[in-house]
């Protein structure tokens, strides 16, 4: 059985006192955590903030510093008496992640992004609709453009793919890419010898959300493509479920009053109703574009209704193209989610469209790397 708790998706915990074999490792990711949320910190500051000894810290940050994770940025200026704290920080540059984003069936992406998760360089190859082994080789090709093109030592690749993908990389089925059982993961470290790390798209999208975005510990990222999926994180942790299968809400029906035809062969489900394909297709051929998109909303509403009621997460954030989502289509879903909630219970949800753009599933697939490899969430 695969591990319940991707090795990108493990928070850290200062609560939580680590086994002795680990503690070494969950204060250094415990160190880096603390400089990645607040920047520039002294030693002191860190020993403050995470509850480590002074000499635990300066032992670590000078880990950190001789291998060139952490650097030292000048002496605090102030009226404080005694000498000055020295700062200390992440070098952005130290390392390059590179992301991958194979959601668009037909362009394959991946980039290359510091520490901090600024996009430096992007590539893409077009698809031509390519399934199974070719939709394999080209998604190799892509994600090799991106690691020739890194500057800096390459602390690990990360890929955003649709389908239902493991927790050790799997993926478990992608229809849209004819893949079954397939180990992307495995596949893709074998070939570039460098670790890597596969998830769907969504959740890759919710880990960008938090990282890089505003997204709080407690957060459905629904993200609106060529079909619909969520992510979901419960107390800064990814819940995948126990098939991995946590967050298909495209394939759920909404409403009992039937609806459009679906892929799948169902009526009425909620990627037939909100896919950016389908919601394009039926504005094509309407003038009523404010009914349509309300409708999309409604349906949006009543799909979130149950999830927020089980899961009890303090904000919803949808991501897609804002031309379809700003506006009727996020007033639609907030009023009919509002209308089905216990108001006393979830009077303080957030709403609201995803902070980030295009590259969230890039930027998303460089933070389960950084997660992965250095604690950083």
């Amino acid at each position: 059985m695969p591990p319940a708790v991707p090795t990108w998706g493990r928070t850290i915990d200062r609560g939580t006192k680590a086994l002795p074999s680990q503690a070494r490792e969950h204060n250094r990711s415990l160190v880096l955590q603390t400089l990645a949320v607040h920047g520039t910190l002294s030693r002191a500051d860190i020993a403050r903030e995470t509850g480590l000894t002074r000499v635990t810290v300066s032992d670590l940050v000078a880990e950190l510093i001789e291998g060139a994770l952490v650097i030292e940025r000048g002496q605090r200026t102030g009226s404080r008496p005694g000498k000055p704290a020295t700062l200390l920080e992440i070098d952005k540059d130290a390392q390059h992640i590179v992301g991958v984003d194979l959601s668009d069936l037909t362009t394959f992406r991946s980039c290359v992004v510091d520490l901090e998760g600024t996009v430096l360089t992007t590539h893409e190859l077009a698809t031509d609709g390519a399934t199974g082994p070719e939709a394999v080789r080209l998604a190799a090709e892509v994600t090799t453009l991106a690691v020739r093109a890194a500057t800096a030592p390459l602390l690990g690749v990360g890929v955003g793919t649709p389908g239902i993908v493991d927790s050790r990389g799997t993926v478990l089925t992608a229809p849209n890419l004819g893949w079954s059982d397939l180990p992307l993961q495995r596949l893709l470290a074998d070939e570039l010898l460098v670790p890597v790390h596969v998830a769907n798209d969504a959740n890759a999208a919710v880990m960008a959300e938090r990282r890089f975005g505003e997204g709080s510990g407690d957060l459905l990222l629904i993200r609106v493509g060529g079909g619909v999926g969520a992510g979901i994180l419960v107390d800064g942790v990814p819940r995948l479920g126990a098939h991995s299968a946590a967050g298909e809400i495209g394939h759920v029906v909404v409403g009992t009053d039937g609806g459009p035809p679906c892929a799948c062969g169902k009526a009425g489900c909620l990627e037939a109703w909100l896919s950016v394909p389908s919601l394009r297709r039926v504005l094509a051929g309407t003038a009523d574009r404010e009914r349509v998109l309300e409708e999309a909303g409604r349906r949006l509403g009543i799909a979130m209704a149950p999830v927020v009621g089980t899961l009890d997460v303090s904000e919803i954030a949808i991501s897609g193209p804002a031309d379809l989502l700003d506006g009727p289509l996020i007033d639609a879903a907030v009023r009919t989610l509002r209308e089905r909630m216990l108001a006393a219970s979830h009077d303080a949800l957030r709403v609201r469209l995803a902070s980030l753009s295009e590259d969230i599933v890039l930027r998303g697939s460089a933070a389960i790397v950084l997660a992965a490899e250095l604690g950083i969430s």
